[in-house]
């Protein structure tokens, strides 16, 4: 395990460190994290419930090392929503992609490729290959004038 830097309060005795990974409903505000011995922890559970149900990350060690994190509920409930809030994102972004490919379009492409026997298919392939190549000339041509490639698509638009 990696130390963690400490600073000691000198009212309470507390090893008090800040951390800019910690959770806050709060943008630009610092989490404020405290550190306990394992022993600690025990003869004080009662206080450190308290800082950890006020917002106060209380950290536990054991031989100098970090094992265990106290944190409050929202904390907590913060921390478990994170995954499901990327997942709803990632579905909604599949489910735009699957709209853009169902329309009629793309259906009608789709057809027309599962029912093209081989030599049709190779034929398209070739078609497809020959129309990349001669955007891929026209644009090293047009970058070579110092045309944008923006404006020649605008232009043969």
């Amino acid at each position: 395990m990696a130390n963690i830097p400490f600073v000691k309060n000198h009212d309470t005795g507390e090893k008090v460190f800040t951390s800019q990974r910690g959770v806050s409903r709060h943008k630009n505000r610092v989490a404020t994290e405290v550190s306990y011995t394992a022993t600690e922890a025990k003869n004080e559970f009662g206080r450190l419930l308290e800082q950890a149900i006020h917002g106060t990350t209380v950290l536990i060690t054991k031989h100098d090392s970090p094992r265990a994190v106290l944190i409050s509920i929202d904390h907590f409930q913060t921390l478990q929503e994170a995954p499901q809030a990327k997942l709803d994102t990632l579905t909604e972004q599949f489910d735009a992609l699957l709209e853009r490919m169902q329309s009629p379009k793309a259906r009608r492409g789709m057809a027309a490729a599962f029912r093209a026997n081989s030599k049709q298919l190779g034929k398209a392939a070739v078609a497809a290959a020959r129309k990349r190549a001669m955007a891929s000339q026209s644009n090293a041509a047009d970058k070579k004038s110092g045309k944008s490639v923006v404006t020649t698509a605008r232009k043969r638009a």
